[in-house]
Order: C-alpha cells, then sequence, then structure tokens
C-alpha cells in the first residue's frame, strides 16, 4: 500500500520534470485500457503479417493488458527521446547506389542500454521521493504495446506509416515504458490523428509494404527483411530494397511532420564509424572480426555478420557494374556460408559477371 496522503497529481509533474532533466524529451501518463489495439493486433496476427516474428504473437492479451504482464500495474510511464542526428544526409546516400543506407536510428549506440539505463535512474528518483514502489521498466524488450500506450498518455498519434508521430517532433524517436503500481492522474489520450488525405508514406514505399492506412505487411517490409528475417530474402523484392542494407526510413523521411523532428544532442546516438556515408564495397570486405569490432554496442548487431553480407551483397547486386563492386562481390564469391554465396550469385548475374 502506498501513503495515501501523497499528491499524485503533484507526484505526476515532478516525474515529467525528472523525465525531461534525464534526456527524455516528453513524458505521459497513461491508464490500461489497450483493448483495440489488441484487436488490431489480433487481426494483423491472423493475417499473417507478421511473418516470422513468431513473438508478436506469442503472450496472447499480456501484451495488451499491462496488469496481466505486470501483476499489480495501474498506470504506464511512456516517454520519447529523439535520435536523429544533426546532419543525416539521408537523401544524398539513398541517392548513391555505391553507398550503404543504415536507418539512422542504427547509426550508434544501441538505443535499448542507454534508455533503460535513464528509466531506471527515474524510478529510483521516484523511490528518493515517495520510497518503494511497484515498477519494471521496458525497452522493446517485451511483450508491450509501446505505440498503443505512447498514443494512450498522449505523446502522439500512430499515424498511416504505423509509427507514432508527434505534432511538434515527427517521429524520429524512441520510446520506453515504466509500467507502475502508482494511482497516478492520466494525460489526455491524443485521440484526434492528423494524417488527414496526405498517403506519402504508403505511396513512396519501394516495396509496396502498406497494403492499407496503418496496415503494414511486414512481410514486404525493408526493415523486416534486412533484419528480422533469417532466410534468403524474396528474389522478386531484391530489386526494390536499392542500397538499404539495415532498416528503411523512407516512410519517415516524406512525413510532413518530420519537417519538425528536431536533431538529438545524445552523444550515444551520433554515427560511428562513417556508417552514416559509407561505400558498399568497403563494408562487404569487413572480417568477421571487423564487423564485431565495429559494431559492439550496436543495433546493427541484431543481424549478425552472415545478414549483414546476405544484405550487402542485395545492396551491391543493385548497385551500378563498377569495377569496385565487382571485385567485392568475386571476393565473397566461395564464402563458407550458403545464404551469403545465394546472395552473391544473384548479385553477379545482375552484373552479368
Amino acid at each position: 500500500m502506498h501513503d495515501s496522503t501523497l499528491d499524485y497529481a503533484d507526484l505526476a509533474l515532478s516525474i515529467k520534470d525528472w523525465g525531461r532533466e534525464l534526456g527524455f524529451q516528453q513524458v505521459g501518463i497513461s491508464g490500461l485500457d489497450l483493448e483495440a489495439h489488441g484487436e488490431h493486433l489480433q487481426r494483423w496476427l491472423e493475417a499473417g503479417y507478421h511473418g516470422e516474428m513468431d513473438y508478436m504473437g506469442a503472450h496472447g492479451s499480456k501484451r495488451w493488458r499491462p496488469d496481466e504482464l505486470v501483476p499489480g500495474t495501474l498506470r504506464v510511464v511512456s516517454l520519447r527521446m529523439d535520435y536523429l542526428p544533426g546532419d543525416t544526409r539521408m537523401a544524398q546516400v539513398l541517392g548513391d547506389p555505391e553507398k550503404a543506407y543504415v536507418s539512422r536510428y542504427a547509426l550508434g549506440r544501441d538505443y535499448h542500454k542507454l534508455i533503460r539505463k535513464r528509466l531506471q535512474q527515474l524510478a529510483e528518483r521516484i523511490q528518493q521521493q515517495i520510497g518503494p514502489f511497484g515498477f519494471r521498466a521496458f525497452v522493446d524488450s517485451a511483450p508491450v504495446l509501446e505505440k498503443a500506450i505512447a498514443e494512450q498518455s498522449g505523446l502522439g498519434w500512430i499515424g498511416k506509416n504505423t509509427l507514432v508521430l508527434n505534432r511538434k517532433a515527427g517521429s524520429y524517436f524512441f520510446l520506453g515504458e515504466l509500467f507502475t503500481d502508482l494511482p497516478l492522474p492520466v494525460d489526455e489520450p491524443h485521440g484526434t490523428e492528423h494524417c488527414g488525405r496526405c498517403t506519402a508514406c504508403m505511396d513512396i514505399c519501394p516495396t509496396a509494404a502498406f497494403v492499407a492506412p496503418y496496415v503494414l505487411d511486414a512481410r514486404r517490409c525493408i526493415s523486416y527483411l534486412t533484419i528480422e528475417l533469417k532466410g534468403p530474402i524474396p528474389e522478386d523484392l531484391r530489386p526494390l530494397i536499392g542500397n538499404r542494407v539495415f532498416g528503411c526510413d523512407d516512410c519517415q523521411m516524406v512525413c510532413p511532420w518530420n519537417r519538425f523532428s528536431r536533431a538529438t544532442d545524445q552523444g550515444d546516438f551520433q554515427p560511428r564509424h562513417s556508417l552514416d556515408n559509407a561505400a558498399l564495397a568497403e563494408l562487404f570486405l569487413w572480417t568477421e572480426e571487423e564487423f564485431l569490432s565495429r559494431t559492439e554496442g550496436s543495433p546493427l548487431r541484431r543481424a549478425g555478420y552472415e545478414r549483414w553480407l546476405r544484405n550487402l551483397a542485395v545492396g551491391l547486386g543493385n548497385a551500378p557494374s563498377t569495377i569496385p563492386v565487382i571485385e567485392a562481390l568475386r571476393a565473397r564469391r566461395e564464402f563458407p556460408s550458403e545464404l551469403v554465396r545465394e546472395h552473391v550469385t544473384w548479385a553477379l548475374h545482375r552484373h552479368g559477371a
């Protein structure tokens, strides 16, 4: 039981202040009613749009009922943190088919550890103020409908590209959650969505992954194909991927609300090893030791070396038939992995080499 004399409205204001002091741009508090989002998820799963991401359906209603996932939960504190580096060179790199495009969230250090640490610090700050309380922190690490929670807590609305959009900040931000047993006052859900008639995100998608507004077929999404998919990338989709070797930002780049996105001041999210402007051929020739060394503490580790080479082979297959491109592919022709060899063979065939 918590102190019945606690002023929870005042505490909620303090939590928001402390969150901003810890580097979050916005903090909201929501209740637990996510049933409508749970129904949307069920329809999405039944349609098979999750592909190989079996974990999306593995925990049943715990995903949309926070108090089933963490018994005793009464509120969820939702926080967002901007991640876009100042000079993104997004269009410049996408427009150069010999360069490797890495989704801008993955250029720096892995966000999971940084945000989880800040959430823990926030919880400790609350404990200093009120004494022990029940909480659990999540950053993309459990069956949590983080986008639905962000919408419920007033951080934005879920746009047609299925990302959370904010009128003052666009969509280039990470989300984290603190499940708590504190009966804090909740914020107004965002309510109105502000996409209107705009379909820019759906129209730009290189692989036509949006089957309807707010509905993404992950099996066609470049982020899924280059990060989640474990086997070969379907041949019909390879030419459409272009030079995107880890994730894709196209549906964010064209979103009008991202005119209001702001550069991050977090040093950890700044590009490492020139990954914001590297040549496909150069990255393709990294040894496994170089890959492990240069992706230490990076989201790129999620793909692993073999799939990293698979993705780069596709990018090289879509690149111009220059000497560096052909030589890089030939150097990996006898690579031990069948997955890599198959994509290298496809790429060389594209070049008639």
